[in-house]
């Protein structure tokens, strides 16, 4: 399993379509993710005083888009990257991120 932060206003844009596209996407050609493990500091580096922020639960073995893993230029951590679309099938829970 793996994991994307998006803000609920966002992900509800995506209810009625196929595939579910980041913010970030056109500009970096992947949409970032993270194992569970990594949660955790993702959320301390981007998301400090946000709200309103939901967990989409990935099963990456329903993923129809490339994924990879990649190193984050801070720490050379490797991070799985998605290069393309999240087919809904593969978001199989969204959760509030408390």
């Amino acid at each position: 399993m793996i994991y994307h932060i998006v803000s609920s206003a966002y992900w509800a844009e995506f209810e009625d379509k196929a595939a579910y596209f980041s913010e970030t996407f056109d500009a970096e050609t992947f949409i970032h993710c993270s194992l569970q493990e990594q949660i955790a500091g993702v959320l301390e580096r981007y998301y400090v005083g946000a709200t309103g922020l939901v967990l989409l639960h990935i099963d990456e073995s329903k993923l129809t888009s490339t994924l990879l893993y990649e190193p984050a230029p801070h720490n050379g951590e490797l991070f799985p990257h998605i290069y393309g679309g999240i087919n809904r099938e593969a978001v199989v829970e969204v959760t509030p991120v408390s």
